[in-house]
């Protein structure tokens, strides 16, 4: 959102602030929901650099393609475990799971 519009609506009574202020998330919960969405991020883009449709890596994991439509949207009924699985279902090596972790995970100080 950009200045200006930020400006108008805080003029306008409004608040704004980050999704972790408004669900009064603590940091070690704001930095689970980052670390989830990361390696949702890269168990896509595993499978779409590796060509698999979301059938195929259900096939792969003994699952449904419901499942892995949820599990890449972050459903938050899908647990970390199977999301790591489906990572290294696609063909995804420790070395690239590293890489997207660590590339968007920030520790807290």
């Amino acid at each position: 959102m950009g200045t200006a519009k930020l400006k108008r609506l805080q003029a306008a009574g409004w608040k704004s602030g980050s999704a972790d202020e408004f669900l009064g998330l603590s940091d070690e919960e704001t930095m689970l929901v980052d670390l989830k969405l990361s390696l949702v991020d890269a168990v896509r883009q595993s499978r779409q650099k590796r060509g698999l449709s979301q059938i195929d890596l259900a096939q792969r994991m003994g699952s449904s393609q419901s499942r892995v439509a949820k599990l890449e949207t972050g459903d938050p009924s899908v647990s970390l475990d199977l999301i790591v699985r489906a990572f290294f279902a696609t063909g995804g090596t420790r070395q690239e799971l590293q890489r997207a972790v660590g590339a968007k995970v920030k520790v807290a100080a």
